[in-house]
């Protein structure tokens, strides 16, 4: 098993340069073989079997090597195993898949509130780990996995990836060349609409003691675009948030938007059908744990909010006025960077 930690922008980015070398010599027979990394996959969900699963396959056959897929659910993870397109052994129980195929990483795509568990049992292990964002979901869990870092010096990468995207890397590019002078302070206001935003509320997300908020799992790219933008750490944030629209917030409700006698007149009735990915993921395995996809966002057990602000101010003396909606007619963002000369 390697000691030697690898990032996913530096396996993404050697891999590329692999191929590239591969593609462009004449002479490739005689480059080294280089073992293919060992990665177990713990989460089959539509993240994991997609961009997790079938498209490093897809991508990366050469540098890497599935040893073994694991979830709680027998149904769907028959399915993420032909999806995928991989021959290795499929386990319900993570101790199990640790101990039967010493992957070297391990991929965690699992529930938020679950990723702490399995991080810190790979880690134990001897293996990094990759683990989707956000890390975890509280202060505690948080901390549990720090120390088991520190306690066994393996690596961990969180998959935040809003930064990579060409536009986003341009400002920060200005930034850095002093286009605007000293950054003073940020506004950035985040817009989901009524599809993108409601879809949130039919899922576990839904509940806060599964997601942390949309605080959490959705807005962790948003703050991790911020400390990268302003090259420093929050020192001091006020923040709230509130549930006015989802939720409670509504004069009827089902469990699920199949069979639900409201059809007619929810605005928001989304027929899962019309998707066979997801009828095959999800639908055709709710039998073994009972989850279903198409949850009701008028549910009285959603406790998240649907519209967040905070105030934030950094290290460096930026502040920064940040805002979340999840309910709005369009999709997107506004950001302006305030400097000394200038505004971009």
């Amino acid at each position: 098993m390697s000691s030697t930690p690898v990032s996913r922008r530096e396996f993404l980015v050697g891999s590329s340069l692999i191929a590239g070398s591969v593609m462009g010599s004449r002479a490739f027979a005689v480059l080294p073989q280089v073992p293919r990394m060992k990665v177990a996959l713990v989460g089959t969900g539509v993240r994991g079997v997609n961009m997790w699963g079938r498209d490093v396959v897809r991508d990366y056959p050469a540098e890497v090597e599935f040893v073994g897929l694991c979830d709680i659910n027998p149904g769907r993870l028959a399915f993420a195993k032909d999806y995928i397109g991989v021959a290795c052994p499929t386990f319900t129980d993570f101790s199990q898949m640790l101990e039967t195929t010493s992957p070297e990483h391990v991929i965690v795509t699992t529930m938020d509130s679950t990723h702490d568990e399995f991080i810190v049992e790979a880690l134990e292990r001897g293996c990094n780990v990759i683990t989707e964002k956000p890390m975890t979901t509280d202060e505690v869990k948080c901390q549990a996995i720090l120390d088991a870092q520190e306690r066994t010096g393996r690596n961990i990468t969180v998959t935040h990836n809003y930064r990579y995207a060409p536009h986003r890397r341009r400002m920060k590019e200005l930034l850095m060349e002093g286009r605007i002078g000293r950054l003073t302070s940020v506004d950035f206001h985040w817009y989901l609409d009524t599809y993108h935003g409601a879809s949130y509320f039919r899922r576990w997300h839904g509940k806060r003691r599964f997601s942390g908020t949309l605080f959490v799992h959705k807005a962790c790219h948003h703050f991790d675009l911020l400390n990268w933008w302003i090259d420093s750490e929050p020192e001091l944030v006020y923040a709230q948030g509130a549930l006015e629209h989802y939720g409670s917030n509504n004069d009827f409700r089902h469990t699920n938007c199949r069979g639900c006698p409201h059809q007619a007149r929810c605005a928001f009735y989304w027929d899962i059908n019309t998707d066979p990915h997801l009828v095959d993921l999800y639908v055709k395995n709710e039998q073994y744990d009972g989850y279903l996809r198409d949850g009701c966002l008028w549910s009285e057990e959603i406790d998240i909010y649907d519209k967040m602000g905070a105030q934030i101010r950094y290290a460096n003396g930026v502040q920064v006025s940040y805002s979340c909606t999840t309910y709005s007619p369009y999709e997107g963002y506004r950001i302006a960077f305030n400097g000394t000369e200038g505004r971009l």
